[in-house]
């Protein structure tokens, strides 16, 4: 099994967390989505990562998709409740989680335009989905611990992931606002899956 993608997309590191914590063997190669010869454009028609390439052949993309295949693959440690409550909640997490990522990634595109070319609405307008994100998940969190069912599921993977994009990406005063989520991010910081994806600082 093979997974390309590059080690500074949140999407690729979540899907390198799951891994990580279901202990799936596999091949990561970093890859970038950019390169019109490289495999991402090859195996995947929307030429995004992370793009898990399996044993038999078969292609899939798309972080929610990916994460979900892999979880299927053992039986533990589960990572997606299997129904009722706990599945929708941990869902709506990963949702909140996936969706600050994207808004974080829309606004560094944005952010990195020439300043003719830099639209202050679209910064101003993805600031405040992930201003409101954060408020959101601040209200929800637990000082420690997991966030759903107490065992570590996709919700915890996406908020971790999230939260340290927004650090990369759109560093800013969010622990002053929200010290409970902050001390819940900080829990986990040394968590082997979490330390040993972190990105590099570029």
């Amino acid at each position: 099994m093979k997974l390309y993608g590059s080690l500074t997309s949140p999407f690729v590191r979540k899907v390198r967390m799951v891994l990580r914590e279901k202990g799936i063997a596999h091949e990561f190669i970093v890859e970038g989505a950019n390169d019109a010869a490289g495999n991402v454009a090859r195996l995947n028609p929307l030429h995004a990562v992370p793009v898990l390439e399996r044993d038999d052949g078969e292609v899939l993309f798309d972080s929610p998709l990916i994460c979900e295949y892999l979880d299927s693959l053992t039986p533990a440690p589960r990572l997606y409740p299997a129904a009722g409550e706990p599945r929708w909640q941990a869902l709506r997490w990963h949702a909140l989680g996936h969706g600050m990522m994207e808004a974080t990634v829309t606004r560094l595109i944005e952010s990195r335009k020439s300043e003719a070319c830099r639209d202050a609405a679209v910064l101003a307008l993805h600031e405040s989905r992930i201003a409101a994100a954060l408020g959101h998940a601040a209200t929800r969190v637990p000082a420690a611990g997991f966030l759903v069912g107490g065992q570590l599921t996709i919700a915890d993977i996406a908020m971790m992931v999230a939260l340290e994009y927004v650090d990369l990406r759109y560093p800013h005063d969010w622990r002053g606002h929200h010290p409970q989520l902050a001390g819940w991010l900080a829990s986990h910081a040394t968590r082997a899956s979490v330390a040993e994806t972190r990105p590099p600082k570029s």
